[in-house]
């Protein structure tokens, strides 16, 4: 099967869809540019479709140069039949070409290659053929006794190690114990005697075992580190019917042959000194690849909700970096993120001085007019939530902002670039502030893996995470547009088809010619050429620029249609978008839109986006999320009861389950139990929660589902 008949099989849509979306791939175009301007070619696939076609068809074409590369390697050796090719062709995984080229693979001097040169290969092919011979053992054995090979034993132990690597190297047996393994095996972890751990985190671990078919993948991570950590020891055990039944399918001792009891001892040598061990760290790879695979999808989820956060725009900023003893550092910012005053103040132990830093801050809050306080949500953060509390008014309140990769961006040459003249302590009061009017615009200036909304994310593959969370970035990014003349180099990175370098040109050129009135200046910027054009303009935005359009999510290959459907409507570019709405709608009413898409020479979900975009230009999508929570008292664990109803924000989703921050020290855990069958949580949601138990000693909080 192709590749194309495998993907459109494994994604369930028609094979031309998967055609011409890889060669829409192949000619340079990117993921989202194809995804919102090419759908007519593609037939509709969405982005996370498109997605997974990429990394399939990836995995195929690794998978055929690894194929290749066996293949070559075999036929240089002379080794190459016709019925081995064939069963290389047919291999359609990774372990399965490994195994059939296992025998072939060069390898270090083992017992099996001296005992060949030892002349021992006839003696194991008749100990393999389990031969009917009419002779004893040390007569079958004599013809091969030298000066090397001074014994009957020595020979058959020469031998047997010959038959016990061909065993194990068998393409069949291996997949079949693997098969076993995989389902049948359990997994034991124990503790290391003396092993250093203090707060007891593996306790779960000491003495554990379960089939590993039922592992969850949080628990493989968990093990995986407690071994890294020297802390537990790890095997995997699989009882002798799981593995000697695939090796008799294939080698089964013949009872009539004197060879037979020659055949079980090599079977079990094979077993035990070279299969099982090579099958333990198949599975554990195995269990370990799923339970990163999983690990990652939950970050790039997390981060997705996290990016998705609505900007809470028109606000002057008070952001607070909460700390003890070296103080809370204190940003002002206006609506743009423009930095109008930084401060320093002590209102915690060691210093106390309370009423001082009170004062500092009602002084700022005064001079600047600021309306909404974020708190970062680090050491502190709640003492520092009291003193936020008593500065609030009717028209000002504060919210908590997860914090996560502050202090990173602090210290990056970004924030040197960005903030020159302020101490990188207070570069991350300032990030937090501005996590508020657009979180975006923010976190994109942060490595995705240093923000935090994962589990377990620096033991999973680094590299796989760091593509993910890059992919999760530019989807978001390009869904919702960028402002080219307000950007910052992060943010401009991740537009379709613009990359660092570019981005860096983009913002020299507009530092050195000013803003940007049109699109179609963009063609200026040294090195973008007609090709990043087409990708990146759709995605880039020119607020009140000469062309209404450039202000939209029409790509201005499409400009000549929007205006002949205005046209049609009795309007013009520069009708306000309020005064669009209904002449578009009575158009669409007068004829069938299939017709309309033909006779403007466009495809129907073209012509869908474009009637969209004339009515809400430029639509940011978070906008219709669920606005965060902003608060104007602290709510204590200890004044919390059973039965209480209260609504929270998602911080994190995890295996188990939810934390939620409802507005105390600790976030509470909705128990994936309490959560209801088909419901998906995102990080940002917000939701109503019941609290089912307090452990006011150790901090927990257990949450009950209430919200619909």
């Amino acid at each position: 099967m192709n590749h194309v008949m495998m993907i459109a099989q494994a994604l369930d849509v028609n094979p031309a869809q998967v055609q011409t979306t890889i060669e829409l791939l192949d000619a340079g175009n990117t993921l989202p540019f194809i995804a919102r301007y090419r759908k007519e070619m593609t037939g509709g696939l969405d982005e996370d479709e498109i997605r997974r076609l990429q990394e399939m068809l990836h995995h195929l074409r690794s998978l055929d140069d690894r194929r290749q590369t066996i293949l070559t390697s075999i036929e240089e050796q002379g080794k190459l039949t016709p019925d081995l090719s064939a069963q290389l062709a047919a291999a359609q995984t990774l372990n399965e070409l490994e195994d059939l080229y296992l025998p072939y693979r060069p390898k270090r001097r083992t017992r099996a290659a001296l005992a060949r040169e030892k002349g021992l290969t006839e003696l194991a092919d008749l100990i393999l053929q389990q031969a009917r011979l009419r002779q004893s053992e040390a007569q079958i054995a004599a013809p091969y006794l030298n000066a090397d090979v001074p014994t009957v034993e020595a020979a058959f132990a020469g031998a047997r190690d010959i038959v016990a690597e061909t065993i194990s190297d068998d393409a069949r047996v291996r997949g079949g114990v693997r098969e076993k393994a995989l389902k049948w095996s359990v997994l034991r972890s124990e503790k290391i005697a003396d092993a250093a751990d203090e707060k007891n985190v593996y306790a779960t671990y000491y003495q554990f075992e379960l089939r590993v078919d039922r592992l969850q993948p949080h628990q493989v991570l968990a093990i995986n580190r407690g071994e890294a950590e020297k802390v537990l020891r790890v095997r995997l055990e699989l009882v002798e019917r799981d593995w000697l039944a695939p090796i008799h399918a294939v080698y089964r001792p013949d009872q009539r042959s004197p060879l037979a009891g020659q055949l079980e001892l090599a079977i079990t040598d094979a077993a035990k000194r070279l299969l099982l061990p090579a099958i333990e760290r198949d599975v554990r790879a195995t269990l370990t690849e799923h339970a990163e695979t999983h690990a990652i999808g939950v970050f790039a989820l997390n981060l997705r909700g996290l990016l998705n956060q609505p900007p809470l725009a028109d606000h002057v900023v008070m952001g607070i970096d909460p700390a003890y003893r070296t103080g809370c550092k204190v940003a002002v910012i206006d609506a743009t993120g423009k930095v109008l005053a930084t401060e320093t103040i002590f209102p915690h132990e060691p210093q106390r001085r309370w009423q001082e830093a009170k004062q500092s801050l009602l002084r700022l809050i005064t001079k600047y007019g600021v309306t909404l306080i974020a708190i970062g949500n680090g050491t502190a953060s709640r003492e520092t939530e009291q003193l936020a509390a008593e500065l609030t008014a009717a028209d000002r309140h504060y919210l908590m902002i997860n914090e996560a990769g502050a202090s990173v961006y602090s210290a990056s040459p970004l924030a040197r670039a960005e903030l020159p003249d302020l101490d990188v302590t207070l570069r991350g009061a300032v990030s937090i502030a501005r996590r508020v009017l657009d979180p975006l615009a923010e976190l994109v200036k942060i490595d995705p893996k240093s923000i935090g909304v994962g589990l377990y994310q620096h033991d999973v593959n680094q590299k796989q995470l760091a593509e993910k969370l890059d992919a999760v970035v530019e989807a978001t990014v390009n869904r919702v547009g960028v402002d080219v003349n307000t950007a910052s180099v992060a943010l401009l990175t991740h537009v379709a088809g613009i990359g660092p370098k570019l981005a860096e040109r983009i913002i020299e050129h507009r530092d050195r010619e000013g803003i940007f009135s049109s699109r179609a200046e963009l063609k200026k910027v040294q090195g973008l050429g007609p090709k990043a054009f087409e990708q990146a303009a759709g995605f880039l935005r020119v607020r009140s620029g000469k062309n209404p359009l450039d202000a939209s999510a029409i790509h201005p290959e499409s400009y000549a249609i929007a205006a002949a459907l205005l046209e049609r409507a009795g309007l013009d570019l520069h009708t306000p978008p309020a005064q669009r709405a209904d002449p578009l709608n009575a158009l669409r009413q007068r004829q069938p839109i299939e017709q309309l898409a033909a006779e403007l020479g466009t495809g129907v979900p073209t012509l869908l986006d474009i009637f969209e975009q004339l009515v809400r230009p430029g639509r940011d999508p978070r906008e219709d999320l669920p606005a965060p929570i902003l608060r104007r008292d602290v709510l204590s664990i200890e004044a919390l009861q059973n039965g209480m109803i209260l609504n929270g924000t998602v911080r994190n989703v995890v295996d188990f389950g939810a934390f939620v921050d409802i507005g105390v020290k600790q976030d509470g855990l909705l128990h994936r139990s309490q959560i209801p069958r088909g419901r998906t949580l995102n990080v940002g949601d917000v939701i109503e929660v019941e609290i089912l138990s307090i452990e006011r000693e150790r901090g927990r909080i257990g949450l009950g589902w209430v919200g619909s």
